[in-house]
C-alpha cells in the first residue's frame, strides 16, 4: 500500500514538472498593428473624428444659454411664491451661469482650432501625420481646459433639479380599497 501511494505522489509531481515547463499562454510575433503608443493616420482620423462630435455637442450647449437660463429662473422663482426651499438649486444655477460665463472663451479658441483643422483635409482625412498629431493634442488641452472651466457645474446643476424634484413630489391622490 505504502509503495502506490508513492508510485502516485512521484508521478504527480512528475506531472506538475512538465506541465510547469510549459508556457500557459502563446507568444504571437508582431503583426500588421503598430506598437500601443504610436498613432496611424486612421487612428487620428478616428480621434480627430470623436473630437469635432464632442464639439458640436458642446457647441449645442451653448446656444441660447441666456434664454435657458432665464427660463429656469422664472420656474425657480415661481417655485420660491409658491414656498418651496430653492436654496440649494438657485445656487447650482447660480455657479453653472458663472462658469458658462468663464468657459465661453475656451469653447471660442476651440472653433480656431476647428477651422484651420491643421494635418487633415475638409473630409477629414490625414495629409499630414506630424500636424494631425498635434493638431490632436492642441485640441484634448483645449477640451480639458473648457472642463476645468465648467468644473462639473453642469452634474451640479442635474443633480440639485433632482433633488429639487425628489423633495418635491405631489402626494399620492389615489387610494386603495379594501378588498
Amino acid at each position: 500500500m505504502k509503495t502506490i501511494f508513492k508510485k502516485t505522489i512521484l508521478l504527480a509531481l512528475a506531472a506538475v514538472l512538465v506541465f510547469a515547463a510549459f508556457p500557459m499562454t502563446s507568444a504571437f510575433a508582431q503583426g500588421e498593428n503598430p506598437p500601443k503608443g504610436e498613432l496611424t493616420s486612421e487612428k487620428l482620423e478616428q480621434v480627430w473624428a470623436r473630437q469635432l462630435q464632442a464639439y458640436e455637442k458642446i457647441g449645442k450647449g451653448f446656444v441660447d444659454t441666456d434664454a435657458r437660463i432665464a427660463k429656469i429662473q422664472a420656474r425657480l422663482d415661481k417655485a420660491a411664491e409658491n414656498g418651496k426651499d430653492v436654496t440649494a438649486l438657485q445656487a447650482s444655477l447660480d455657479a453653472f451661469a458663472s462658469a458658462l460665463k468663464s468657459a465661453k472663451p475656451a469653447y471660442d479658441s476651440i472653433s480656431g482650432i476647428v477651422s484651420s483643422h491643421q494635418g487633415f483635409d475638409a473630409s477629414g482625412k490625414v495629409t499630414d501625420a506630424t500636424l494631425a498629431k498635434s493638431t490632436v493634442k492642441e485640441m484634448r488641452a483645449k477640451m480639458q481646459e473648457l472642463k476645468s472651466a465648467m468644473g462639473g457645474t453642469g452634474k451640479a446643476l442635474r443633480e440639485a433639479l433632482k433633488a429639487f424634484r425628489e423633495a418635491n413630489k405631489p402626494a399620492d391622490t389615489s387610494t386603495e380599497r379594501d378588498s
